[in-house]
Order: C-alpha cells, then sequence, then structure tokens
C-alpha cells in the first residue's frame, strides 16, 4: 500500500513469505508503501540465519508500514535483533508495535507492524475481543497517522487465517470493520493471508463476505487480501498499485529456499 507524500518530506531460508502491496495517492509523486507479508516461523531460528535474515532485511527496507505475520517469538529476541539490524542499514527511523501471543490451545503467533517513524506514527493500538472464538488469531489493530498522505489517518486490521476457517474469518471482518467505525470512525485497511495454501489471483471472493451490505469495502484481489473501508482511502489507493512482490526473483532463490 503506497500514500503519496510531498517532495523534500520522505527523508533522507525456508522463507514461506508471501508479501502484499498496494500504494495510496498523496499530494504529489513519492508514495508511503504499506505491505504485509508472512514469514513462516518468524523467531529466533530466521535471525540466527545471517543469509535469511538479510533478505528479510532487505524486504522490509523497501516499505514504510509493514505487516509481518506467523511471529514466534515469545521473548522478543528475535524482534530486539530484527529492528536493530534495520535501523542498522536504514537511514530512516523503524518502530514496531506487536501483539500479544494470539491463537488456540498451545500454538501461538503475534502480529508484528514495523513502521518508518518520520512518516508515521501510532496513534492508538486496539486488540479485537472475540468472545464467539471466531477467529484463531483475532486482530490486533493498528491506527496510524500519516499528516503527509491525502487520508492522513487509517486503521490497520491484520488477519492469518486458516485455509478451512478462511470463509467465516473474513466473513467476521465485517463486525471489526463496525466495531472500529464505532471506535474511532476511522478509514480501514484490512490486510492478511489465508494461510499456507491459498487460492489463485483471480479467484472471486466467497459469496459470504460479499454479504450483509458489504458495499462501503474494495477488495484488491490478490492470493491473500488486502480490502480497503471508507471512501477517503479508496480514494487515495494508487490505481492498479496492489501487488504480490516476488522476492525468489528478486534474490534469485531456488523454491525450495
Amino acid at each position: 500500500l503506497q500514500l503519496s507524500i510531498p517532495p523534500g518530506r520522505m527523508g533522507t531460508v525456508a522463507l514461506a513469505l508471501s508479501l502484499l502491496t498496494t500504494t495510496l495517492l498523496c499530494p504529489a509523486t513519492a508514495m508511503l508503501r504499506v505491505g504485509a507479508f508472512n514469514i513462516q516461523a518468524f523467531g529466533d531460528t530466521k535471525m540466527s540465519n545471517e543469509g535469511v535474515a538479510g533478505i528479510i532485511i532487505s524486504i522490509l527496507r523497501r516499505y514504510d508500514v509493514v505487516l509481518v505475520q506467523e511471529v514466534r517469538d515469545s521473548d522478543l529476541s528475535a524482534v530486539t535483533e530484527l529492528m536493530e539490524q534495520l535501523n542498522s542499514v536504514s537511514t530512516s527511523p523503524y518502530d514496531y508495535e506487536i501483539s500479544s501471543p494470539l491463537g488456540r490451545d498451545n500454538y501461538k503467533e503475534m502480529y508484528l507492524f514495523i513502521y518508518r517513524t518520520d512518516v508515521v506514527s501510532v496513534v492508538d493500538t486496539y486488540q479485537y475481543e472475540d468472545p464467539q472464538d471466531i477467529f484463531s488469531r483475532e486482530p490486533f489493530i493498528l491506527r496510524v497517522s500519516a499528516p503527509q498522505t491525502k487520508v492522513e489517518e487509517f486503521v490497520l486490521v491484520p488477519l492469518h487465517s486458516a485455509p478451512q476457517d478462511a470463509v467465516a474469518e473474513i466473513d467476521a471482518l465485517y463486525d471489526v470493520y463496525l466495531a472500529i467505525i464505532s471506535k474511532w470512525g476511522t478509514d480501514v485497511s484490512a490486510a492478511g493471508t489465508r494461510g499456507a495454501t491459498e487460492g489463485p489471483p483471480a479467484r472471486p471472493a466467497p459469496p459470504a463476505a460479499e454479504s450483509r451490505g458489504r458495499s462501503g469495502t474494495h477488495r484488491l484481489r490478490l492470493p491473500g487480501r488486502i480490502v480497503v473501508c471508507g471512501a477517503r482511502l479508496k480514494r487515495s489507493i494508487v490505481p492498479n498499485s496492489a501487488a504480490i512482490y516476488n522476492f525468489q526473483r528478486a534474490f534469485q532463490l531456488e523454491q525450495e529456499e
């Protein structure tokens, strides 16, 4: 996701990774890039592999705000090392927000948001409550201020669902959307993947996800999904900017890597 920024304001592996991006318009030609990707079982093992860690850092530097999914790092040692390495090689400062471990039974994951502090600030966070246990990992929601962009403020909602739960969880995002509107009244971007086995890019949204009067949402059709809600936010998206970054091709990796 990219948001335009006025000139002069930008500031000077078994690695299973699904990376989604799209772009938002801003007052001029520069863009704020927002992405979401899933690093399979991100933790100390990934960061202890110099080659894998280097690829992750290189990818993160492409974005101003990025959601990392499938973080398994209860003591945050891998996240701390990741941020230290990222800030050591970047000319822009990065910070992060992370959820508590989420999931059923003993398997837990965390949602990690990494963002450039010179262009984005965090206004608030919100852990969505899920008393009916619809979500295997209920969304950890980030409200951000991006004053250099046309939309100025928006909300990011992550979702990492298993393939068998995808339809129900995507449909339940509508209730998350209503809760956010009630709480903050802010435009919303929901980003995430449906798990390890994902459908083809042209696959239409499930009928359930289109029900219940969802005329206020705009779905960018990707193997994962970025769903944008709110008139101002939808108008801010650069047309055809939603894309999947092919890191295997970019880093010349073999399929098994």
